[in-house]
């Protein structure tokens, strides 16, 4: 429930999870709520901003109990400055970034709601869509309706009726709060894969 920063907060430090996990979200001009991702192994937060010498472009939230360490920007800088190998793996990691977004551009433009929906839900569980995962895969986390439509670009209703849809076709069930994938195969023809 601690907040690591908020969304506009200037940039002063770079963050590392080290284990816990964090929401980054961002509210729109409009007050709506947009899930960017949760993160949840040990990886940097906040980099962009500080890189970028630009203001927090989100927030990020801890959602359980969580260990952080912080390096302040002019740290961080001077060991990239020096750390050719760091610096290389800082670009990978944003060009990743960037690609990741870009994808999501498109799954707007050419993918309608149920295949961004079947999509966003097959990315919860694999870290790549080249190799799709087995079938009874679980949804790591808990994740809302209002989190997945956050994630696909829809509403929750629009997603709570896709969501009921793929239910009663046996595509997804339920464990507890947590989705499981019960036919990848059958959601990735739906997401286009």
């Amino acid at each position: 429930g601690t907040y690591l920063f908020h969304q506009g907060d200037e940039a002063t430090s770079v963050l590392f999870l080290v284990e816990g996990r964090v929401e980054i979200s961002s509210i729109s001009t409009s007050g709506h709520r947009q899930l960017h991702t949760t993160v949840e192994r040990p990886q940097l937060i906040g980099e962009l901003g500080v890189v970028g010498e630009l203001p927090r472009t989100a927030s990020a939230l801890a959602l359980d109990d969580s260990r952080v360490w912080a390096t302040g920007h002019d740290v961080f800088m001077a060991f990239l400055a020096e750390e050719w190998n760091a610096t290389r793996a800082l670009l990978r990691a944003l060009a990743r970034q960037v690609q990741s977004h870009e994808a999501f551009v498109d799954d707007l433009l050419f993918l309608d709601l149920k295949g961004r929906v079947a999509k966003r839900l097959i990315q919860l569980v694999s870290p790549s869509l080249e190799e799709l995962p087995d079938d009874d895969a679980l949804v790591p986390s808990i994740v809302t309706h209002a989190d997945l439509a956050s994630l696909c670009g829809g509403s929750r209703e629009n997603v709570t009726r896709i969501l009921s849809e793929f239910q009663r076709r046996g595509l997804v069930g339920r464990e507890g709060r947590r989705y499981v994938l019960r036919k990848v195969e059958a959601l990735g023809r739906i997401a286009g894969l």
